[in-house]
């Protein structure tokens, strides 16, 4: 069957590529021919365009587009050329991403629409300041409805959704044939906003679990150092890094982040795609707040510590607690900086046996989801017409 895929694969973010491109191996390793739909809404990362600006009580949102339109323009001007371009080529080569641009909805609707929508995995179903939520990525798109259409794995990047999105996302939800989130969180979302029932499933990252492909690929490199991933907040994985850096006498390495606003950790690198993923496979220790920095630590079974994002900002931690507690690793979450906790987890050996078992179980739930869903969408296929004679 033709598959379209709609998630975040556009973004310069090293863990949105890696779940795109697992997303689609595994499809495709299923013998289905999977493509992205190439939709690339201005608002995701470009801020999109100003919502009545003489509205001073839209003043908040309009900043923030503003912010997001500033930090597009100054990264096109004078960043790292390079770096960026490999995340395009990573699109080329590895997610099969060719075309224009698809900007609107309007867009997408006038596409060649396939046998099979899935919307997921990423934050896509997360409101944004600047849009709120967006019907393409719940699949309810014109023209749509002959398609057979579910989400895999979609997160709303938080244990709540806001209440004041609870009516239009539970009308969002009615045209899904089914529906997976990557968190237990979002089974009570969905539950209580819609009535509908949502069975959790791991993240594509997870699900493929075989990233060997890719290993391939990568450029020779060093070893043995810390692996240093921050995303939003710079603490407490600073702190966690120089005292690691002085246990373990490696050095720390930090990929860029163009959103970093806390000094620099260690060294910053500019790695690809896939030489992001080589500098997690040859570490001694990773250092992340970041849900795929730890999937990936997880997948690769390199040590790691998962810090929690500090403050207001703990709630967004929630995706990494719950892969914790599904892979039996929940003891390596560090809410806070704690010199003799953070010793210990140096120190403490991971059973990556016992692990791999757990997340085995993990993979067949994804899998028994997804192959009911497509089992589901070819007795639903209308019949291929026979062509004019």
């Amino acid at each position: 069957m033709k598959i379209g895929i709609l998630t975040y694969h556009f973004a310069d973010s090293y863990g949105a590529l890696m779940q795109a491109y697992a997303l689609r191996a595994w499809l495709r390793g299923q013998g289905h021919d999977a493509q992205f739909v190439n939709y690339h809404p201005a608002y995701v990362e470009g801020g999109g365009p100003f919502d009545a600006p003489w509205d001073l009580r839209k003043w908040k949102k309009n900043a923030t587009i503003l912010y997001m339109r500033l930090t597009a323009l100054q990264r096109g001007l004078f960043g790292n050329r390079p770096y960026i371009e490999s995340f395009e080529q990573f699109r080329k080569d590895h997610l099969g991403v060719s075309g224009p641009a698809l900007e609107t909805l309007e867009d997408v609707a006038g596409g060649d629409l396939p046998d099979v929508l899935v919307c997921g995995s990423d934050q896509i179903w997360n409101p944004s300041a600047q849009r709120g939520l967006d019907p393409v990525y719940f699949l309810q798109i014109p023209g749509a409805e002959r398609c057979y259409r579910f989400s895999y794995a979609a997160s709303f990047g938080r244990a709540t959704l806001d209440p004041a999105f609870h009516a239009e996302a539970g009308e969002l939800l009615s045209s899904l044939d089914g529906i997976s989130v990557r968190e237990q969180s979002g089974i009570d979302i969905v539950g209580s906003i819609s009535g509908r029932i949502a069975v959790c499933v791991p993240d594509p990252t997870l699900l493929l679990g075989d990233f060997s492909g890719l290993l391939a690929h990568a450029a020779p490199g060093p070893s043995g150092h810390i692996f240093s991933y921050a995303l939003r907040a710079g603490e407490p994985v600073a702190a966690i890094c120089r005292q690691a850096a002085s246990r373990l006498e490696a050095e720390v390495v930090s990929p860029f982040n163009p959103a970093r606003r806390w000094p620099k950790i260690g060294k910053t690198i500019y790695p690809s795609p896939i030489d992001w993923l080589a500098g997690i496979d040859r570490s001694a220790l990773v250092v992340s707040n970041s849900f795929h920095g730890i999937a990936l630590s997880i997948i690769l079974q390199r040590p790691f510590i998962a810090a929690s994002l500090p403050g207001a900002k703990q709630g967004l931690s929630e995706r990494i607690r719950n892969l914790l507690i599904l892979a039996g690793l929940e003891d390596r979450l560090v809410t806070e900086y704690d010199e003799h906790r953070i010793d210990e987890l140096i120190q403490t050996p991971i059973n990556w046996l016992q692990t791999d078992q757990r997340l085995r179980a993990q993979r067949k739930d994804g899998e028994q989801f997804l192959q009911l869903q497509l089992a589901a969408a070819l007795r639903t296929r209308p019949p291929e017409q026979e062509p004019a004679s």
